[in-house]
Order: C-alpha cells, then structure tokens, then sequence
C-alpha cells in the first residue's frame, strides 16, 4: 500500500471540500485526519516511527505549509483517540479534539467531550475548563453518574471547590467582600456551579413576618425548573447555617415558586464544608461547597 500518495490524497480532497462545502467543513475534517491517522499508524507499524517526519518534509514540499510533524502527529493521536471512544462527535471540531489529545484518561475525555456536546462549548471555553481542572473537582461517584448518563441532579455539576476569580487582595475577608468578589464576575460563578443558571438578585429582599431577610444570591435553572439560593459563608460550614438557608428555601417555594416549577435548592459556599453536618441534614436540597481563590 503506498500510504504517503493516498495520504497526500486525503489531504488534497479536504482543501477542495473546505473551498466547495462550507456547511460540512467540520465533519470533512474529522473524516479526513482520521483516516490520515489511521493511515499514519499504519505506515509507522511498517517503517518506524521515523516516516512521520519523512512525510511531513515531503506533503510541505508538494503542498505547503500545514503539515508539520506536530500536526501529523496530532492526526495520529486523532486517530488512537477516537478508536478508544468508539465514536467521533460531529458537535465537537477537530480543534476541540486536539485540546483532548494530551490526557490518557478516557473518562476525563468523555466528560469533556459530553459537556461540550450540552453546553456548546467554544475551544477557548474548553481549554479554561480543562485548565480550572473541573473534571477533578466532582466527586468519584457523581464522574460516574455523568458518563453513565444516569439521571442527574442539579447538585451534581456543583465543583468542589468552587473557585472564585479574584484579582485584589482585601485585609479582612466578610461575607460581604465575597459577594462583591463574585458578583463582579457573576458568570464564571454561575459556570463554576454547572449549566443553565440565570441571575435572579443579590441581596434579594424576603420578609419573615415583621423582619426583612436578604438572599445572599438567588438564581433560577430552567434546565431543572427550580430557584436557587446561595448563601455565603466565610467560616467553616455551622449547623445553623443549614436551618438558615432552609428558611429561605421554603419562603422561596411558598411565595415565589410556581405551582409547575421544582422544589428550590440551596448552595452553601464557605471556607471549609463539614461533611458530618450535611450527612445528618434531612433536606437532600441542601449541599455546601468551600471556596477558593484563583
């Protein structure tokens, strides 16, 4: 078989589909460096590992640039990749497979590769991700639960710990610094919490009978129908902040909650989570994740 010629081929035929075929750009070029890869693989089974550079000089020389050794190697890699996963996602570009291509882990490929395929996430999107390490951040049994494509539950995208981007650095740590902290870039917050949240409010004013309360934040999930309240903490988690955010969870569903809309859910965020208060907690509504600064 004379791979470098049906390779050289492969090529040609993708820069000629790319000029005639816009709307199947994406997918031409999954076909197409999959098929170079496999041929790539192939070729260094029979010539040694050392023909991938021998082709690179040879496809720069007759095509031009865009066929460096770097690049055919990704090819290949492209290639082991998707013959572990069984299946190639047209939702996902090539660019996106190459941000993938570094790690051996194939359950942190999936993951990735699922909540591009869910949110619609840009390359940049995927690298800062990759880069915060959410997949390392969600507890064993809920990776599990995700790629098993179980039902889920909106606390399971939650990260632990949730990082909060901060560039200044205060004397003194309050509840309310922290709020500031986070609503000054509200939606990497809400990101770092999962999919499909909007902002309803900060400091969003209840009243308890003759007392006026205020939600840290509340927010909405239309993906899970259901209010959100955050409450802040900068010690570690108490029992009384469970009863605290509890109150406002069931004003929420008494006085805002429509009648199809799920039961609210609360989001502790402190210093330090105390798994032993949210083992005994009777409302599964509730969890609590500590915070970090990055």
């Amino acid at each position: 078989m004379n791979y470098y010629n049906n390779i050289k081929n492969e090529l040609i035929n993708n820069e000629i589909n790319k000029r005639v075929k816009n709307y199947s750009i994406n997918r031409e070029d999954l076909n197409t460096y999959y098929k170079v890869g496999k041929m790539l693989s192939e070729a260094g089974k029979h010539y040694g590992e050392g023909i991938i550079k021998e082709y690179s000089r040879r496809l720069t020389n007759e095509l031009g640039k865009g066929y460096t050794f770097t690049s055919l190697t990704r090819m290949k890699k492209f290639y082991n990749l998707i013959e572990k996963l069984a299946t190639v996602s047209q939702q996902l570009s090539y660019g996106h497979y190459v941000e993938l291509l570094p790690y051996e882990d194939i359950n942190k490929v999936k993951y990735y590769i699922k909540i591009v395929e869910e949110q619609n996430l840009t390359i940049r999107q995927l690298r800062e991700r990759i880069k915060l390490n959410e997949y390392e951040r969600l507890p064993n049994n809920i990776k599990e639960s995700i790629l098993k494509k179980e039902e889920s539950k909106i606390i399971d995208y939650v990260k632990n710990p949730i990082i909060i981007r901060n560039i200044k650095t205060f004397d003194m740590l309050s509840e309310k610094v922290l709020q500031k902290i986070i609503l000054e870039d509200i939606e990497f917050f809400m990101n770092e919490l999962g999919n499909s949240f909007s902002f309803i409010g900060s400091e969003y004013k209840i009243r308890i009978g003759n007392v006026y309360n205020y939600i840290d934040i509340l927010l909405f999930n239309y993906e899970y129908n259901c209010f959100v309240v955050i409450e802040l903490k900068v010690t570690e988690l108490k029992k009384e902040h469970i009863g605290q955010i509890q109150v406002y969870m069931n004003y929420v569903d008494d006085n805002l909650k429509s009648i199809n809309q799920n039961k609210t859910i609360g989001i502790i965020i402190c210093r330090e989570d105390n798994e032993y208060i949210i083992k005994y907690c009777s409302d599964e509504r509730i969890t609590a994740r500590r915070f970090e600064f990055k």
